[in-house]
């Protein structure tokens, strides 16, 4: 169960980050109610995670999961530059995230 909550808590991290840009500067109230309780509820989930997973391990992981699909979303859904050097640093963060795991169930 840890890292199904690590999961759901870095897809709610994807989820508040996208929501943030919607809130124009805190400035919008309904976005930033929104954001708000994505980012409660992201925090919890990790925070449920954290009860059995290393934290340097499940934060590392949570960031990671944010940052990569964040960042698809800004190239997919934003029409950010879909770069040769962004899309492997993408990778790069995704095969950091599988080490990771592999590293924290090798040690289980």
């Amino acid at each position: 169960m840890p890292w199904l909550h690590l999961i759901i808590a870095g897809l709610l991290e994807v989820a508040w980050a996208v929501a943030l840009k919607q809130t124009e500067g805190w400035t919008r109230l309904w976005p930033s109610v929104i954001t708000a309780l994505l980012m409660i509820a992201s925090f919890f989930f990790l925070s449920l995670a954290l009860r059995s997973l290393p934290i340097g391990t499940a934060y590392a992981i949570w960031t990671g999961i944010g940052a990569v699909g964040t960042a698809l979303i800004g190239i997919f859904v934003f029409g950010e530059p879909r770069t040769a050097a962004r899309l492997v640093c993408i990778v790069l963060i995704v095969a950091g995230i599988v080490g990771l795991k592999l590293a924290s169930s090798s040690q289980a």
